[in-house]
């Protein structure tokens, strides 16, 4: 592993591109790591959330939805973005009852914080299991037609395997989960 952590590039300027309720796009004048000038955009975004779901049978609720930027419909756990300062469990937990109407019990964070597309992205995840689940009434946003399935542990990892699940914070919980469940 290489232990050069110093940061090699240099900002000269910054620049807001664009902004809604869920980015902000700038891009920033740079120095890269070779001394020569250039442009470096950056997708600002807020903290997301991920929840594994487990019922009692060890069953995990997914949520299937359509996702407009990718223009095909997407198998994932619950996930959604903290408000600005809120806790990411705290989000979690408003998102999983949301978006699937699931009260949990118990919560236990999967890792650390995950960077979902370190590249051009500044988004940091967080992933909790969620267990001892009592099932209510969703109320999802208007922005938002879920479908809620309920799948055994074992099938969800196939699918992640088989690509049937592409969504990256989905693979990483769903995987996290096994091993957890696994110790």
């Amino acid at each position: 592993m290489n232990n050069n952590t110093e940061n090699p590039w240099k900002t000269l300027s910054t620049i807001k591109v664009y902004q809604n309720s869920w980015i902000t796009v700038r891009e920033d004048q740079v120095l890269r790591p070779d001394g020569s000038p250039g442009i470096y955009g950056v997708v600002q975004c807020r903290v997301a959330t991920g929840v594994v779901a487990i019922d009692k049978e060890n069953r995990v609720c997914l949520v299937g939805q359509y996702r407009y930027p990718l223009n095909e419909y997407s198998w994932e756990i619950p996930e959604g973005g903290a408000e600005q300062n809120e806790d990411p469990l705290i989000a979690a937990k408003r998102e999983l009852k949301e978006e699937t109407g699931i009260f949990a019990n118990e919560w236990r964070p999967l890792g650390e914080r995950i960077h979902l597309s370190n590249c051009h992205s500044d988004e940091v995840a967080y992933i909790y299991l969620a267990t001892k689940l009592q099932i209510g009434i969703s109320n999802p946003e208007p922005s938002e037609r879920l479908t809620v399935i309920w799948k055994p542990l074992a099938e969800v990892i196939d699918m992640t395997s088989r690509g049937e699940i592409t969504d990256a914070l989905s693979i990483i919980g769903i995987m996290r989960a096994s091993q957890e469940i696994m110790r």
